[in-house]
């Protein structure tokens, strides 16, 4: 994950969960968050040694957030010991994150990251609604280690801003399509290439990110090479003008709307009717692609959810 990201996250949290209410009002009244408040909590976060137990990543982020809420907080860090001891308390549990990584990173090195990837979905599964970003991302973002490259190339009015589709979401959208090694998946708009990594860890598949910013893609290339994987590629190209032949799964998290969306449509039609193909959605663009009288959808097509369709 990005550091924006995880900032953005982080304040959200900050904001939602003041207690007694949140945001202004909390801040005015402080209510209970005083320095011997804060002093108990940094201290039960740091004896508490199951934070320490490697498979309690979850919980590890949640007292991350929770100490870089606190630290943005001049007035609650007034005191340099207890700012020292969340300090020391932060680089302590982001070790052990790194570590946890790290094992993550040889697993996929090894060929058995499709396993560890599953399991590590199963224990941070997400409870609640699917908007956001959670600790999944979290530990995807330790792994492919992306950093947050600059864009080069300027937008055009009906690109879309990047932003990476949400762990949990592809690899829902991996367990619900059967990929075998005969299957080439282009991600349209690949961005940082998390669809296309964690395809290719999990599946046989041959995966191909098309991505305009070339800086991302030069990013996208390194993490691909870091990890072994040789099923994995990107290319800096605009998706209107992307080679398409290979594909048998496309998949786009809306990378580009109104008369660009019209044009790679248009395009993925052509394509279909020469062999059959798969188009995997998410957000606003599935309500176009599912007017698409060439295809059907396996499924209901919800936006909030990759949806599948299936060219006729």
């Amino acid at each position: 994950m990005s550091c924006s990201m995880r900032l953005n996250r982080v304040a959200t949290r900050c904001w939602r969960n003041w207690p007694n209410g949140c945001g202004a009002r909390c801040i005015e009244s402080r209510m209970d968050w005083d320095l011997h408040a804060l002093e108990a909590q940094i201290g039960a976060l740091s004896h508490d040694r199951s934070l320490r137990e490697p498979r309690e990543l979850g919980r590890r982020i949640d007292a991350l957030e929770r100490l870089e809420c606190w630290m943005l907080r001049a007035d609650l860090m007034a005191d340099a010991s207890l700012a020292q001891r969340a300090e020391v308390l932060t680089a302590e549990l982001e070790a052990i994150n790194r570590h946890v990584y790290q094992t993550l990173r040889n697993d996929i090195r090894q060929g058995d990251g499709a396993r560890v990837l599953h399991e590590w979905h199963a224990t941070l599964r997400r409870i609640g609604d699917d908007e956001g970003y959670d600790a999944l991302d979290e530990l995807i973002g330790g792994v492919l280690q992306l950093g947050e490259p600059q864009d080069e190339a300027e937008l055009e009015d009906e690109m879309v801003f990047y932003q990476p589709t949400p762990a949990r979401h592809i690899l829902d959208f991996i367990q619900r399509v059967p990929l075998n090694n005969r299957d080439v998946v282009i991600d349209l708009g690949s961005g940082l290439g998390h669809v296309t990594m964690l395809t290719a860890i999990c599946t046989q598949a041959r995966c191909v990110g098309v991505e305009l910013q070339r800086s991302y893609v030069e990013t996208a290339t390194r993490s691909v090479h870091a990890l072994g994987l040789r099923n994995a590629q990107f290319i800096a190209e605009d998706v209107r003008q992307a080679r398409l032949s290979d594909g048998t799964v496309f998949y786009l998290y809306t990378p580009v709307t109104g008369a660009m969306l019209r044009t790679v449509l248009d395009r993925l039609k052509c394509e279909a009717q020469s062999r059959a193909i798969r188009v995997c959605t998410l957000g606003p663009c599935t309500t176009v692609v599912a007017r698409e009288s060439w295809l059907r959808a396996d499924g209901e097509a919800d936006h909030k959810r990759v949806a599948l369709f299936q060219s006729r």
